[in-house]
């Protein structure tokens, strides 16, 4: 077959990929205390599953099983920044699910293969709790595998499905000419880029395509010849303002209360100026421009969609609920800068200032800000610049 010539020849991407320290973004909580991811990312579940029926869609149509299963008959699935469940465990059963049905499909008469699950996320990660609650009806073999996904973490050509969920917008570092008072990018006064100046979005920006660009050559090394990508994350559409994105309200927000403590006296403005928080929502053109950089790997499927309409209106939405979601998904990297004492106040505050804006952050709310995208890695020799 033609791909089995690929198996074999190393993929050649420009630059080694460096091990690089994770300076700004911290895994969400462990645990399962009041405040931990695992009993505080429900909205995060509901917006993955407005995907579900679109990734059954294209595994169905497009991931060819019968070339990917090896000798040894195990299929490799990745998840990247599981975090401590339990949305990873909703998530890999159902893609186990769909991919074991399309694998009867195609081998109606043969017996199904064993499954191989990676669970990966930062070496801070709490693995503990994660493999404490993994079902115990689970069929398949489960590893955790620590690291950063902007590097490689799989041999080449091992994976036969990748899955990344409300994970890739997260920096692996925010970017350092934000700090530096000489820079046009000087962010003072702000903890993002919702409305910043130019050179701070552009700052933003470029700190993103550098860690997805890493982020897709690791993938394309480690996904064998049509091995599935896909990845759920902020987006936003082009054009549209950052200020009319959800989060950024809530950022900035966050932003003005770190100031008002700093003028209290809790701590120097200086804190405030030196911490920006790193996380970036791409367009699909950026995205789409970075895949066609990296040349080995085909966009099957890219859009915007509606996120799950828990904020569509106010009667739905509990505001503590909401902080307590975003505070289990970013307090580690806002504590590390600022005290734990000072995050717990900064959060009281902030779930009394979101209760008075509700309505203004349900004004803001807006459609089409999730972005979905299906990738593959491209399976004979004439497709690959090598």
């Amino acid at each position: 077959m033609a791909d089995s010539l690929v198996e074999h020849q190393p993929i050649k991407i420009n630059g080694e990929n460096k091990v690089k320290e994770v300076t700004n973004t911290l895994p969400a909580n462990g645990g399962s205390g009041t405040y931990s991811y695992s009993k505080n990312s429900y909205f995060q579940r509901l917006n993955a599953s407005i995907e579900e029926k679109k990734i059954e869609e294209e595994i169905y149509e497009k991931l060819d099983v019968q070339n990917l299963v090896s000798a040894s008959n195990i299929i490799c699935v990745a998840d990247l920044g599981c975090a401590t469940g339990p949305n990873t465990f909703v998530a890999v059963q159902n893609l186990l699910e769909a991919i074991k049905h399309k694998y009867q499909t195609q081998y109606p008469n043969h017996a199904m293969p064993e499954f191989h699950v990676f669970f990966n996320d930062l070496i801070s990660n709490d693995f503990n709790t994660l493999f404490a609650t993994l079902p115990k009806d689970r069929q398949y073999f489960a590893a955790g595998v620590p690291g950063s996904f902007h590097d490689r973490l799989f041999p080449e050509s091992s994976l036969h499905f990748a899955y990344t969920n409300y994970a890739l917008h997260l920096l692996s570092k925010s970017p350092e000419e934000l700090q530096d008072k000489d820079s046009p990018a000087w962010n003072k006064g702000r903890i993002h880029y919702t409305n910043a100046s130019k050179e701070v979005v552009e700052a933003y920006a470029t700190q993103f395509a550098e860690d997805a660009r890493n982020f897709l050559d690791a993938r394309a090394k480690e996904l064998a010849p049509g091995g599935m990508l896909v990845i759920i994350m902020q987006g936003i559409p082009f054009g549209m303002p950052h200020s009319e994105v959800t989060p950024g309200m809530i950022y900035d927000n966050m932003g003005c209360i770190l100031m008002d403590m700093a003028k209290e006296g809790l701590f120097d403005e200086s804190k405030v100026d030196s911490f920006n928080l790193p996380y970036y929502a791409p367009t699909p053109e950026e995205i789409a421009k970075l895949v066609e950089e990296n040349g080995y790997l085909n966009i099957e499927r890219m859009e915007l969609t509606d996120p799950a309409p828990w904020l569509t209106h106010k009667s739905h939405l509990s505001v503590t609920s909401f902080i307590t979601h975003v505070r289990a998904a970013l307090e580690g990297t806002i504590a590390r800068h600022f005290g734990d004492e000072i995050t717990d106040e900064m959060f009281q505050r902030l779930v009394k200032q979101i209760s008075i804006k509700i309505d203004e952050l349900v004004s803001k709310y807006r459609e089409k800000t999730q972005l979905f995208v299906v990738l593959k890695r491209k399976e004979t020799c004439a497709q690959l610049r090598v």
